[in-house]
């Protein structure tokens, strides 16, 4: 089977996406390093102008939408950093989008949305049930529906991403992605394997929503009951094909961190690289300490994937002595 998305199509997609987002930085931050016996290096797409990287597929996908998709509008679902990708992407296009979100969403995020000028609509009590009202809607309304992950076009985007870490880091020696639906690293997986195959892409998600890490380790597709974490971007019950094919084919690792590991790295992004880190955008910082022995005097990359937190939940946080 041929791969949905190649290295030429990241490419392609970066002659769109770099007309309207520049590359984010790459930070080597010493203090990290010295904690993690290894050269650490962290990916900030908390700077992009939604906070996240989604961005980067929701710009390209939206800029090869048909002229008759255009005017149809579009609609998606998302916990949040995704649908502010789509949102921002309409707006920059002139296209009407929708944007269905559970109930009790990251209040920041759906502002965000709603202000780059998408409406919002509320179902359901998780992401997979937003979707699944979203998919019905779309086919009830004819709006062009934009899955989250099953696009090859937003993988392609995303893919951007890892080009200006391959290029600005050509010997890495490993990735670390965090794993929500999967589109990053399915991504990251395509484009460093394609230019290095000796490099490591390992994943990383939430213990309490193991949904890709259980069908990768199992070799099937595993949906969970629940995915009650506080990282929001990581909080999926249900695998996606496309990208968990990919991520099946090609990823090296997949690690699961704690809800407590998740914001202990929070706090300390915050206080080696000064860079406000969401529980997914944490994710990979908190698997590195976990892989510490593993990693030992390499050079890692840690995407940082998104910094859209709550001033309560960063509150919340400093609060909880378990974890100050």
């Amino acid at each position: 089977m041929s791969q949905p998305v190649t290295l030429n199509d990241v490419y392609k997609a970066r002659r769109v996406v770099r007309k309207y987002l520049s590359p984010t930085p790459l930070i080597r931050s010493l203090s990290l390093s010295r904690q993690l016996g290894f050269e650490a290096y962290v990916k900030c797409e908390n700077l992009q102008p939604t906070g996240a990287f989604k961005v980067r597929g929701g710009v390209y996908l939206v800029s090869r939408l048909s002229e008759e998709e255009r005017l149809r509008g579009v609609i998606t679902a998302s916990t949040g950093n995704h649908g502010q990708s789509i949102a921002y992407a309409a707006s920059l296009f002139d296209v009407k989008a929708i944007v269905g979100v559970p109930e009790g969403s990251n209040p920041n995020k759906v502002e965000a949305i709603k202000n780059l000028g998408a409406s919002v609509k509320f179902h359901g009590s998780d992401f997979d049930e937003a979707r699944l009202w979203v998919e019905a809607e779309a086919k009830r309304k004819g709006y062009r529906y934009i899955h989250s992950a099953n696009e090859p076009l937003l993988i392609a985007g995303v893919g951007t991403l890892y080009l200006e870490i391959m290029e600005a880091l050509p010997d890495v020696e490993a990735i670390l992605v965090p794993i929500g639906g999967g589109s990053g690293a399915a991504a990251a997986c395509i484009v460093a394997k394609s230019i290095n195959p000796k490099v490591k892409i390992i994943g990383v998600q939430a213990e309490k929503a193991p949904s890709v890490f259980l069908s990768w380790k199992n070799k099937r597709f595993i949906e969970t009951k629940s995915a009650e974490t506080f990282a929001d971007g990581l909080a999926t019950r249900v695998p996606f094909k496309l990208t968990l094919d990919i991520i099946n084919k090609l990823i090296d690792d997949i690690i699961l961190v704690s809800e407590e590991e998740m914001k202990k790295a929070i706090l300390t992004l915050l206080e080696t690289t000064h860079q406000l880190a969401e529980g997914a955008g944490a994710a990979s910082t908190a698997a590195a300490f976990k892989l510490r022995r593993r990693l030992q005097g390499k050079k890692v990359v840690l995407v940082l994937t998104g910094g859209n937190l709550t001033l309560q939940t960063l509150r919340d946080i400093f609060k909880d002595s378990h974890i100050v």
